[in-house]
């Protein structure tokens, strides 16, 4: 039987057991790892450095779990953080030339590989917010609660990400919804 995330943190906490950190990590890095592969552009080597960076910052910083909150909640709140960070050090230009990548004109709309390809660089259109939002939303399937949670915004604005970042992708992606390449 396996021990819930709390049980796991308390045994962290309160004996320095460092197998039961490990299990949270094993735990939790493969979604949290995917997560940010997939709001840095598929970038993976960012992405697991931004997981390590992560895992790290929770563990120094476990005690401050207040609990009212799931832990991948909370482990979320910190990657979008280092995420943030990790933008914030960027210049200007490195920044747009991360978010220039758009769909290509020449895809065959009836591979699902080509769909998953043009979703990744639709993607990279929207803001890191809006990203980060529309993923935890609608691949994590998070309640724009949780998303205002991780993100440490509004509700309101969890919502307008949400919002602004469907209707990009919406845009970017009409060309699926007719069938026909752009």
């Amino acid at each position: 039987m396996s021990l819930d995330d709390r049980t796991l943190i308390g045994r962290v906490l309160n004996e320095n057991d460092q197998r039961a950190f490990a299990e949270l990590v094993k735990r939790h890095q493969s979604q949290l790892r995917y997560s940010l592969r997939q709001i840095t552009g598929w970038d993976h080597a960012l992405a697991d450095d931004l997981a390590q960076e992560t895992f790290i910052k929770a563990y120094k910083s476990l005690h401050q779990f207040r609990g009212d909150a799931k832990f991948f909640t909370w482990l979320y709140r910190i990657a979008y953080h280092c995420f943030l960070a990790h933008r914030r050090s960027l210049k200007p230009e490195e920044q747009l030339k991360d978010d220039a990548d758009v769909p290509d004109a020449g895809h065959d709309p009836g591979a699902a590989a080509d769909l998953h390809r043009d979703l990744a660089r639709a993607m990279l259109v929207l803001s890191p917010e809006q990203r980060m939002a529309l993923h935890l939303h609608l691949h994590r399937e998070l309640t724009h609660e949780e998303v205002a949670e991780i993100m440490n915004c509004p509700l309101g604005t969890a919502k307008s990400h949400i919002q602004r970042g469907r209707e990009k992708l919406r845009d970017q992606l009409s060309s699926w919804r007719s069938g026909s390449p752009a």
